[in-house]
């Protein structure tokens, strides 16, 4: 009976408007901004769970069935199930919104440390390009037009709806920018924060930032590691450490306590990305 209840449910939403389907929440603010009422979207990666190894559940199956457009963003678990997506409905159109986006290289390990020589050849969650590139306000930029690019082509008749969307989201994208820039201008030295996991590197090197890794390609850093790391935040006269709701915060901690600095949760998957990134560029500034 449930499964009818859901079906029953998801052709109903289905009915009017385009069909989408994104697969982590800050591509429902870039889309419902574009897109607004002339598109229904369905999420695949809900908040709490890590796409990195997500799994989609049967209604959501169901959902990608009746889809249009499919925008993935490069996450990892899009890796596995795109191809079977695409499988499922031969009728839907996968959109990569990183089309003309250069990605960065992850970092591969810690800088001036020691390693084992067998150490450099293991494989490591991250290794490679930086998927997170929605924490770039430029890349955000590049993203909305590609999704009104995507929509206006489904739907010519709604194409100077879709502009007009574009070009209000386009401006509130540059006050934003603008505002974390003026945030940022009273820091003229120290321009460096911490993080657990390394998912802000695109928000630093647009800001002239340095972003310094707890974790390396998906790994801790071992005892020697850590000294020899907050050795370094020391010296760089690190402003503060960033860790997700995702992960534990107990090293963390452990680092602020050492450091004399603020643990923030952020998490880079949070539906508003604008006021994600303003509020650490705002923790940054105020930061010692």
């Amino acid at each position: 009976m449930k499964k009818i209840i859901i079906t029953l449910t998801l052709s109903i939403t289905y009915i009017f408007g385009l069909n989408a389907v994104v697969s982590i929440m800050p591509q429902q603010e870039f889309l419902k901004a574009i897109g607004g009422d002339k598109i229904n979207i369905s999420l695949m990666v809900k908040a709490g769970d890590s796409p990195h190894t997500y799994e989609p559940k049967p209604s959501q199956m169901i959902a990608l069935s009746k889809a249009d457009i499919y925008f993935a963003i490069g996450v990892e678990f899009e890796d596995v199930w795109l191809p079977k997506f695409r499988d499922l409905n031969s009728k839907l159109t996968i959109v990569d919104l990183s089309d003309g986006i250069t990605k960065m290289k992850m970092k591969s390990e810690h800088e001036d440390e020691e390693h084992d020589e067998d150490e450099h050849h293991e494989h490591h969650e991250h290794s490679g390009d930086d998927p997170h590139i929605w924490t770039s306000l430029a890349n955000i930029k590049v993203m909305a037009t590609n999704i009104y690019k995507t929509l206006s082509q489904k739907e010519p008749s709604n194409q100077e709806y879709f502009k007009a969307n574009l070009d209000k989201y386009l401006d509130s994208l540059e006050k934003t920018d603008k505002e974390i820039r003026d945030t940022l201008s009273s820091i003229k030295e120290d321009r460096v924060f911490m993080v657990f996991h390394p998912s802000w590197g695109y928000f630093a090197r647009d800001y002239n930032l340095t972003q310094l890794s707890v974790e390396v390609e998906g790994k801790k850093p071992k005892p020697r590691e850590l000294v020899h790391l907050i050795k370094e935040a020391k010296e760089m006269r690190v402003r503060a450490i960033f860790t997700q709701p995702e992960f534990s915060d107990t090293l963390s901690k452990v680092i602020a306590k050492e450091l004399h600095i603020p643990v923030v949760k952020v998490s880079p998957l949070a539906k508003d990305c604008s006021a994600n990134l303003l509020h650490i560029a705002q923790t940054i500034a105020k930061s010692k």
